[in-house]
């Protein structure tokens, strides 16, 4: 039978730490353990970790050094032949490992079996958003542009397809799978490498089995930086697929700006929003082409905002909202 690891990194991460380990404990799925790694947290985490007797977990701690790395030392130190991923702020569904080990061992072909997520808040409460991405014929293109993956709790693969891609530390020495020299954008990065260097597929499931946390305040940080670092991941996928960059660079950062300028909008910074909806058209009109409808939506609601102001914006999208919600056939 199939042996399982799901990796919880965690860095001070005291107020939902329980609810992703509670949630990876209660898989129906059986022949799997947890793995908690504190990378070098200075709050309760670990007294909350080293609560539990459940045989199945197991804690390791280290110094601070970054998501990946936490994850890294996850990989290395589990004993699983698929290797789950689940951030310490967000859940699983209780069947989640069970379907995708079910989905992996009936397709040999395929490394990297995701599904679909719903959002909750700091309250661990639904908010009625979900991620409903494409699950088949996914292509690096698809990676780049549009990340059908969504997050870094989706996953759970198959240790010989992280294994074709794993590589030493360049500083450190010991192995990696996840580049540690990236603090944003590295899931994407992981699974492009993936895509492009191996021939292992990369299939979801449709099912949304991933509770994502939407953290206001991580929103706010990352659309100030993550271009940034989005580009690091572009420029360090360019190091082993020039050509692939070369042809389908442009369009990417297209959707990567859209993106952050979506970002921008629910936080009511108009001006940034509308720098980042200009930069997407600039860098590559054939976004227009390809998703009009998102695209024309992203640009009009960047530009109210700019123009108008945040309270007449928020005025008119709650109108528009009320409008959507009216129009909605609800059940008998």
């Amino acid at each position: 039978m199939t042996f399982s690891t799901l990796v919880i990194p965690v860095y001070n991460g005291a107020s939902t730490i329980r609810v992703a380990i509670d949630s990876a404990l209660a898989q129906t799925c059986e022949n799997y353990e947890v793995l908690v790694v504190d990378d070098g947290s200075t709050d309760e985490t670990a007294d909350i970790v080293r609560s539990y007797s459940d045989p199945r977990l197991r804690f390791f701690q280290q110094p601070n050094g970054g998501l990946n790395a936490a994850r890294n030392a996850g990989i290395r130190e589990g004993k699983g032949d698929y290797i789950g991923l689940l951030d310490a702020d967000d859940l699983w569904e209780p069947t989640k490992l069970e379907k995708h080990v079910a989905h992996l061992d009936a397709n040999p072909d395929i490394g990297l079996s995701f599904s679909g997520s719903w959002m909750m808040d700091l309250d661990d409460k639904p908010t009625g958003m979900m991620q409903s991405p494409q699950i088949t014929n996914i292509t690096s293109v698809d990676l780049v542009c549009r990340n059908p993956v969504g997050n870094g709790s989706t996953p759970l693969l198959r240790r010989t397809a992280l294994d074709a891609i794993a590589h030493p530390h360049p500083k450190l020495g010991h192995t990696c799978w996840f580049d540690e020299e990236l603090r944003q954008s590295t899931d994407i990065e992981c699974w492009l490498r993936l895509s492009l260097k191996t021939d292992w597929k990369i299939e979801g499931i449709a099912e949304p089995l991933t509770g994502y946390r939407i953290n206001p305040k991580g929103l706010s940080a990352n659309v100030t930086r993550q271009l940034e670092t989005w580009q690091q991941m572009i420029a360090t996928t360019a190091t082993y697929a020039p050509d692939f960059i070369a042809e389908h660079g442009p369009l990417a950062k297209a959707c990567q700006l859209r993106y952050l300028a979506r970002r921008a909008v629910s936080l009511r910074e108009g001006a940034l929003a509308w720098k980042y909806a200009r930069g997407s058209l600039a860098s590559s009109p054939k976004i227009l082409l390809d998703q009009p409808l998102k695209t024309i939506v992203t640009v009009g609601a960047a530009g109210i905002l700019r123009i108008l102001g945040a309270p007449v914006y928020s005025t008119i999208e709650s109108a528009l909202l009320g409008l959507a919600k009216r129009a909605t056939p609800t059940k008998a």
